[in-house]
């Protein structure tokens, strides 16, 4: 986990670096094309697909580059089937102005999920003792860095954690993937 999060630091040092230059740029070409932009604020809805939560629903709200980003999403099927998760990050956009930009920020959130388990379901049955618990589940509280990578509303990101308050059975990094149309 910590070479994990040590890779994403130093590929969030280039990234910063390329978007440093190109975020010059990006100030240089705003004010000679535009007199200014008609508000600096931006909101935006959409979906997601990932680990652990399988689907959320996305929003954000965007002042100039600094952006928060929520997202969250539950099912209940019945006992000990179902799923929730809401997860939130801060952090700065770079080349926001253009349809292809970079988020780095430090985000949060708690997700659960807890499915029956066939399996352990017939070996109790066998032995008329519950000696396996009759579903899986996995659980996640954390401090995550956060990196998004938007291309016409498509974005994918990746979360690597850097402190963990609660985890059962959950992944070294988590990810997503979905649309958000801002307005």
């Amino acid at each position: 986990m910590l070479k994990a999060f040590l890779r994403f630091i130093a590929t969030a040092g280039l990234v910063l670096c390329v978007a440093a230059t190109a975020g010059a740029a990006d100030q240089s070409v705003a004010s000679a094309g535009q007199a200014g932009e008609a508000t600096p604020w931006h909101f935006g809805a959409g979906v997601s697909a990932g680990r652990l939560t399988p689907v959320m629903l996305e929003g954000s709200v965007r002042y100039k580059a600094a952006t928060l980003h929520v997202a969250g999403f539950g099912f209940h099927k019945g006992a000990n089937d179902f799923w929730c998760g809401i997860r939130g990050n801060i952090g700065w956009t770079f080349l926001r102005d253009f349809p292809f930009n970079l988020f780095l920020g430090v985000g949060g959130g708690y997700e659960f999920a807890e499915a029956p388990n066939e399996m352990h379901r017939a070996v109790n049955r066998a032995n008329n003792a519950m000696y396996l618990y009759p579903y899986n589940y996995k659980e996640l509280l954390d401090i995550t860095a956060d990196l998004r990578i938007n291309l016409f509303g498509v974005f994918t990101q990746i979360s690597f954690p850097a402190y963990r308050f609660k985890d059962h059975d959950a992944p070294d990094f988590s990810w997503r993937v979905g649309y958000l149309m801002e307005f």
